[in-house]
């Protein structure tokens, strides 16, 4: 037996089924009838108007059926919702999907099925209207023709609902309106202390979490706070939590960021999203459940340094305001563009100070780099001055350009002979690395020797380095480390040169 795979989208699947709560519901005339209507125009033992869940078929209404449910692993709906025409199986005693189904081998003995999708206004397919029959019972095409009236039947059935629904959340909308009207100037005053919060130095979450804490009150949420994604990882962050709230809401950061609910997919969202029944949700978890949670809003703000955030409010069963108003949307809506725009400069910024402290040619650290760096740096530290010996000749030997390819690999392999340590090229062939702590001149040379055996496999010429290597204590100017470190490297220079000579 092989199970359905799952739809692409089965996230917003499964967020259209919940919106119309017909799951766990009575059994209803209205959709009975549909049933028996399909039972005598098809002459089919079996009809089931099915609704496939996260991990079940559940059946609203039926005829001959044994049970409301199924395992999704044994469903032949599940496989009927991954396309918009019926699905038919005419003998699935033979059918590779289902052949060895429980559904097939033993009660009700399903030999011949047929299924049409429900499909919801935006395109959703979260059930079907399917017959079955234990026999070899033949369909031609006026029979689908007529099975798929009534699943569209039972659907308009379904919109009708939710729109009724709908339209009765919204019977107060003139008496929340003068309400939201009072709310606005308060609003305003938050919305303001947000927009401050992009003049201060922050970090990205501290921005987002700052955000969270002053939205908290203003929307008359229980909690508020921040969800982070990196990778598969998910964390939630506390930045409000209403005073008295029951203990059980304490541990809400806990819930929302497990595996396996419906948090994860959350972090692909691009617009706001709000739900006023977290509970009908088929991936609502119970734990939330349990602490009163009704309604949550999710608002994207965007990716920052490999990490995605997402601003979350809750409201608890308790509020007397559990629905999303208006007020509260336009609140939450513009604070998230607030915010997600002061990240975004904050990050072009960040792009900018980064690429000015970076070397065009080899991408490690520059001279305004060391420059900035040395004048902070913390005892006892070490500086090394390193001078590439035979640069000139190669250029002269084999251009530019296999220079230029020389030094980006002498950078590279010196950078990564030293990960934790920074290494800054001031210009032409001279370099400097700085060290924490202290180093001697043979420790750097061993490094250096191999960044040089890197670059020298890269050309013809015979390269290698001239190194100075001073350390600094806490009564040191840097500056004066750098210049000891620099005389030794061209004292370690003029002593090679004259070598070179003498071997002449």
């Amino acid at each position: 037996m092989t199970a359905a795979p799952l739809p692409p989208d089965e996230s917003a699947r499964l967020l259209d089924l919940a919106r119309y709560g017909i799951l766990d519901t009575d059994r209803e005339e209205t959709f009975e009838r549909i049933t028996r209507l399909a039972a005598r125009l098809l002459r089919v033992p079996v009809v089931a108007l099915n609704f496939v869940d996260a991990d079940r078929q559940w059946a609203k209404a039926g005829v001959g059926l044994d049970g409301p449910e199924v395992p999704r692993a044994h469903s032949f709906c599940a496989w009927a919702i991954l396309q918009d025409a019926p699905m038919v199986i005419p003998d699935a005693t033979i059918d590779p999907n289902f052949q060895h189904n429980p559904l097939v081998t033993g009660a009700p003995h399903i030999h011949t099925y047929a299924g049409a999708p429900l499909i919801t206004s935006s395109g959703q397919r979260i059930g079907t209207l399917c017959i079955a029959d234990d026999a070899p019972h033949p369909l031609t095409d006026d029979d689908l023709t007529v099975l798929q009236d009534l699943a569209a039947l039972a659907m308009t059935e379904l919109e009708l609902r939710a729109r009724n629904a709908e339209l009765a959340r919204t019977l107060n909308a003139h008496a929340e309106r003068a309400e939201d009207l009072q709310q606005q100037l308060a609003h305003a005053h938050t919305l303001d202390a947000v927009n401050a919060l992009a003049d201060l130095t922050l970090a990205p979450d501290e921005v987002a979490l700052r955000a969270s804490a002053l939205l908290g009150s203003a929307i008359d949420a229980e909690w508020t706070g921040l969800l982070t994604f990196q990778g598969d990882t998910v964390r939630a962050h506390t930045a409000y939590l209403r005073p008295g709230v029951p203990a059980e809401l304490l541990a809400l950061t806990e819930h929302l960021g497990r595996p396996g609910g419906m948090t994860l997919p959350l972090r692909h969202l691009s617009t706001p999203a709000y739900m006023d029944e977290y509970g009908t949700h088929p991936q609502a978890c119970a734990e939330v459940i349990a602490a009163g949670v009704q309604a949550l809003a999710w608002l994207p703000l965007g990716m920052f340094g490999g990490v995605t955030f997402l601003l979350v409010a809750v409201r608890a069963r308790e509020t007397r305001r559990v629905p999303w108003r208006t007020s509260d949307r336009a609140l939450l809506e513009a604070a998230a563009r607030s915010v997600r725009a002061a990240l975004q400069r904050r990050e072009v910024l960040a792009a900018v100070a980064l690429d000015a402290r970076q070397d065009s040619l080899t991408g490690i650290l520059n001279r305004r780099a060391f420059d900035e760096d040395l004048a902070g740096v913390a005892a006892p530290f070490t500086l090394a001055m390193v001078d590439l010996d035979g640069f000139k000749a190669l250029n002269d030997a084999e251009g530019h350009a296999a220079g230029d390819r020389a030094l980006r690999v002498f950078a590279t392999a010196l950078q990564a002979e030293l990960p934790d340590e920074r290494v800054y090229r001031l210009g032409g062939d001279e370099f400097v690395v700085r060290l924490m702590g202290s180093w001697t001149e043979d420790e750097v040379l061993e490094h250096v020797d191999v960044a040089v055996l890197a670059a020298g496999s890269v050309t013809r010429s015979r390269l290698g380095a001239s190194v100075g290597v001073a350390t600094g204590g806490h009564a040191d100017a840097p500056a004066a480390v750098l210049q000891i470190a620099d005389e030794r490297m061209y004292a370690t220079k003029r002593r090679r040169r004259a070598l070179q000579t003498v071997g002449r």
